[in-house]
């Protein structure tokens, strides 16, 4: 299928991402305006412990108004290769360094309306080696059994969909 892209106008440009505002024509003619999020990328970071505790973040998400249970994650810094972006998130993030990093998948986070393509690693090999924090970050880190945590993914206490995805690509390095 042919989609035609007309026009495309950036209307907002933010700290982590833009909005464009794109004119399509369809196969049949009609047209329709469409607006997407542009964004650089990102990882999610799933760091496992000596003690099989994955480590998470408990944090305040302003656009869903309460705290959220997450993976270390990070925007991508312009130009910035992902596998860099991880080392550095999970050090500001946990306050652990990774010895080994291995990457597990990517996937389009919003596709419907977002260009951010998200990769996925899984941390290893920890040792505590901290970078500051961001300034909008007030984390809380919590470490969970591996089990609990895909208990607590199927059973709706995970509400952060990048982090339930990872669980699940990363279910064979973990239970294997």
């Amino acid at each position: 299928m042919h989609i035609e892209t007309l026009t495309k106008d950036i209307i907002y440009r933010g700290r982590a991402f833009s909005v464009r505002q794109d004119l399509v024509r369809f196969p049949d003619q009609h047209t329709m305006q469409v607006d997407i999020i542009e964004h650089v990328g990102a990882v999610t970071i799933l760091p496992v412990d000596e003690q099989k505790r994955i480590l998470f973040v408990r944090q305040y998400r302003h656009a869903t108004g309460k705290e959220l249970l997450e993976l270390p994650a990070g925007t991508l810094d312009q130009g910035e290769l992902p596998e860099r972006c991880a080392m550095r998130e999970i050090r500001e993030e946990t306050g652990f360094a990774t010895g080994k990093l291995t990457k597990l998948g990517e996937f389009f986070l919003a596709p419907g309306y977002s260009t951010e393509y998200m990769v996925v690693y899984l941390a290893t090999q920890l040792q505590r080696n901290p970078l500051p924090k961001d300034q909008d970050e007030i984390i809380t880190l919590q470490a969970i059994p591996v089990e609990k945590a895909y208990e607590m993914a199927l059973n709706g206490e995970l509400q952060d969909g990048k982090s339930i995805a990872a669980l699940f690509l990363a279910r064979s390095y973990l239970f294997a």
